[in-house]
């Protein structure tokens, strides 16, 4: 699938980062069983959005939500919104994922998709800024993943231990430890 990009200087570096990020860490150590195989069949939609006001990239989500919705699935599984313009504050980055549900919900697109969250300064509640977990979630630039929840419950189903991931990935993050995890990712 080919990349959605804009011609703007940078614009393949903030593509190529994500797409990095995600077959070094995501997939590299298997922080989602999930993401090998789409990623691998070419069927990760990914876009660079050059947002700059929250409103702005509400509108785009809604866009590609109904993109993906028109999809066919073995075309386009899912989608990430590569977004670094905007939002780059973790609290208001969590803000807006309150605007982003509601808008599934305005498009009636709830059960059908969902967006998952991950940020360069993602933090769990109750976690320090700090703590080695919190890159499960981390991505170099703040990006939205548009998920199909029929992919979503067809992986959990063939997953049954799916509450074991989040175990396993912290304790394979607190193996490999903060310099491990720049080494990764340099």
């Amino acid at each position: 699938m080919e990349d959605d990009t804009h011609d703007a200087a940078g614009a393949a570096d903030f593509i190529a980062d994500t797409r990095r990020w995600l077959e070094r860490a995501v997939i590299g150590l298997n922080l989602c069983p999930f993401a090998k195989a789409v990623h691998a069949k070419g069927q990760v939609r990914w876009v660079l959005s050059d947002a700059t006001e929250p409103a702005d990239l509400l509108e785009q989500l809604g866009e590609e939500l109904a993109f993906l919705r028109d999809a066919s699935p073995d075309e386009v599984d899912t989608t990430l919104i590569v977004h670094p313009h905007v939002l780059q504050d973790f609290i208001d980055y969590n803000d807006f994922l309150g605007d982003a549900d509601g808008l599934v919900e305005a498009m009636e697109l709830d059960g059908v998709l969902q967006v998952a969250s991950f940020h360069p300064e993602y933090q769990f509640a109750g976690s320090d800024p700090d703590d080695i977990a919190n890159y499960t979630n981390r991505s170099p630039y703040p990006t939205l993943h548009l998920l199909r929840e029929d992919s979503v419950s067809r992986a959990v189903d063939a997953f049954p231990d799916s509450e074991v991931i989040v175990e396993r990935n912290v304790e394979t993050l607190q193996q490999l430890g903060h310099e491990g995890w720049r080494k990764l990712l340099d």
